[in-house]
């Protein structure tokens, strides 16, 4: 009995397909929207406008810096009441006082002011300044909500300020420009000062505030 006869073999190798690429989407990848130009100038406007307006409050140094006005208190109470004459006077000098103290300490520590720095910008780039019709931010294969977003900038924030170095440089400048303004205060005579010039804003600066929040206020879109 004749064997059967062995199958053909394919002389021909089909081709291979073609591999698909797949894009894969990095997961790690921040979705961050770009700043509205407009939205961005009128903050920056309204800052540079109030700033440019409370200066202009300012008394000429050379009546702050008058040596022959320095003399010691008679007692507690009358440095007070020189302290609180000076303040209404020279409120605007001492809050330049205050903001050089701060300025100086914050050069002289450069991690510290590189940690506010980036800080600020966080603010800025996710929040203040990020567009009203802006997708959600998306980072870490998540999507986060503005509250969401919010509330990790109010927590890095904490962080920065309270638990590391630099809220204790920013307190300390704070305190040694205060600690000059109510020892210039507390000798300065205040006979010579015309303290009815000065306007009715109070020392609170309760106007400055309502102010600056309400250019935050109008340059983040009502968010704030």
């Amino acid at each position: 009995m004749a064997s059967a006869a062995p199958p053909l073999l394919p002389t021909s190798v089909p081709a291979a397909a073609p591999a698909t690429v797949l894009s894969a989407a990095p997961d790690a990848a921040t979705s961050i929207a770009s700043p509205d130009p407009a939205a961005t100038r009128a903050f920056l406007g309204r800052v540079y406008d109030s700033a440019k307006r409370s200066l202009s409050g300012a008394r000429p140094w050379p009546e702050l810096l008058d040596r022959a006005a320095l003399s010691r208190p008679d007692s507690l109470s009358d440095a007070t009441a020189r302290l609180r004459k000076n303040l209404a006077y020279f409120r605007v000098n001492y809050a330049a006082l205050v903001a050089l103290s701060l300025a100086v300490a914050l050069l002289a520590h450069p991690f510290s002011l590189a940690a506010l720095l980036a800080l600020l910008a966080a603010w800025c780039f996710l929040y203040l300044l990020r567009p009203s019709d802006a997708a959600p931010l998306a980072a870490f294969g998540r999507t986060f909500s503005d509250r969401e977003t919010l509330g990790g900038l109010i927590a890095a924030s904490v962080f920065i300020v309270f638990l590391t170095s630099v809220g204790g440089i920013i307190f300390s400048a704070l305190a040694l420009g205060a600690a000059i303004v109510c020892a210039h205060g507390a000798f300065r005579v205040p006979e010579d000062l015309f303290l009815d010039e000065v306007p009715d804003q109070g020392l609170g600066g309760g106007g400055a505030t309502l102010n600056l929040l309400s250019f935050i206020n109008g340059a983040t879109g009502g968010r704030v």
